[in-house]
């Protein structure tokens, strides 16, 4: 980075993936390298394995200044056609909430996610949900979409391709995902969202601005999403005048996840600073991680932001969003959480709760509880 010129306040990354519990002191360690005093842990659920949330709740137990929570809901129950019974996706928001989690992380509207739930998120099933959502003022993270050349063989790049996220005919599309977003947020519209991966608008920021100005409640999200930094290259002036005319409506983030080395954790937050902060011209390094891509995939072009305009960007918009520090935590609520989570593996997969996330979690969490 040109270090004549780089970002010394307060960084908030807003979207972080936590893996098992045994990478919590390394996330610190990454935490520290890439200069984030917060994180926020978005964490989906995979409700056969019991894995995704567990961790990310002991980690805001023990670091409770440090780590925010968004919790993903869990579908269990519609997954087994009613053989494992949870709470409804309202209850399940509800007690989130009561518990002290931070907000809520939703992969519906992602193809794959599609694909594993087959359900609109304007189907009945999510009604109830919204209207809890929205009543209880729930800060959502929530990914719609994905790249648009995911759609065609001939433009998709190959890290994409080996997982499985290219789409054919039989997948939903991404405009009627867009259209079911559009009626989601016409029924609800004091919905709280930021929409990860800046929505997957970058090609078409005539659109993304349209779409901020239709939703004052909504915000983009940056993490990358490699084509996000090389949609905006093509115009950087543009670009830098739409991140200054909607200084208020972009949140940092990363997509860093706990077990990536520390390495590839440094270059990929570096690589977004050295977007927003300077106004070089320079390539993914080598040394980052295998989802951005190789080098000459393309160049990115910094926007050189003012620096009004970062404070909002790298910290106090997510503060707005969700709070100025996490939410404390019940342990002992959270660990009833985890439990309900681990029996639900257990129905689904046969796992014992003892050997899911979710249930070491939750002795975790009562030790925690009876400190």
């Amino acid at each position: 980075m040109n270090e004549a010129r780089a970002w010394k306040g307060p960084i908030l990354d807003g979207h972080v993936h936590m893996g098992d519990l045994g990478e919590r002191e390394p996330l610190l360690g990454i935490m520290d390298a890439t200069g984030a005093d917060r994180m926020a842990l978005v964490s989906i659920q995979d409700p056969r394995a019991g894995a995704g949330l567990g961790p990310s709740l002991v980690a805001k137990a023990l670091h409770p200044d440090r780590f925010y929570v968004f919790a993903g809901p869990n579908h269990a129950q519609h997954l087994s056609g009613g053989a494992v019974v949870t709470p409804s996706l309202a209850a399940q928001a509800q007690r989130f909430a009561r518990i002290g989690c931070d907000g809520m992380k939703l992969l519906e509207g992602k193809p794959t996610s599609r694909r594993e739930v087959d359900v609109p998120i304007t189907d009945p099933y999510f009604a109830e949900f919204w209207e809890c959502v929205e009543g209880l003022g729930t800060p959502l993270i929530w990914h719609v979409g994905d790249p648009e050349t995911f759609w065609d063989p001939a433009r998709i790049p190959g890290w994409a391709r080996d997982n499985q996220w290219g789409y054919g005919p039989e997948d939903v599309a991404l405009e009627v995902l867009y259209t079911e977003v559009d009626a989601v947020l016409a029924r609800h519209p004091r919905l709280r969202v930021a929409f990860a991966h800046f929505y997957f608008l970058s090609a078409d920021l005539d659109r993304a601005g349209r779409f901020l100005d239709d939703h004052p409640t909504v915000s983009f999200d940056l993490a990358p999403g490699i084509e996000m930094l090389y949609n905006m290259s093509e115009e950087p002036v543009r670009a830098r005048e739409f991140f200054i005319r909607y200084a208020d409506r972009i949140v940092f983030g990363t997509d860093i996840w706990s077990g990536m080395a520390l390495e590839e954790a440094r270059h990929r937050a570096g690589m977004v600073h050295r977007w927003l902060v300077t106004e070089d011209e320079f390539r993914v390094s080598p040394n980052a991680d295998y989802l951005l891509g190789p080098p000459e995939d393309g160049i990115i072009r910094g926007m050189a932001l003012p620096d009004d305009v970062l404070e909002r960007v790298f910290c106090r918009n997510f503060e707005r969003f969700a709070g100025v520090r996490p939410r404390p935590l019940d342990a002992a609520g959270a660990a009833d959480v985890c439990d309900e989570i681990a029996r639900a593996a257990q129905g689904l997969s046969g796992t014992p709760t003892s050997e899911t996330q979710a249930g070491q979690a939750a002795d975790r969490l009562r030790a925690v509880a009876s400190d």
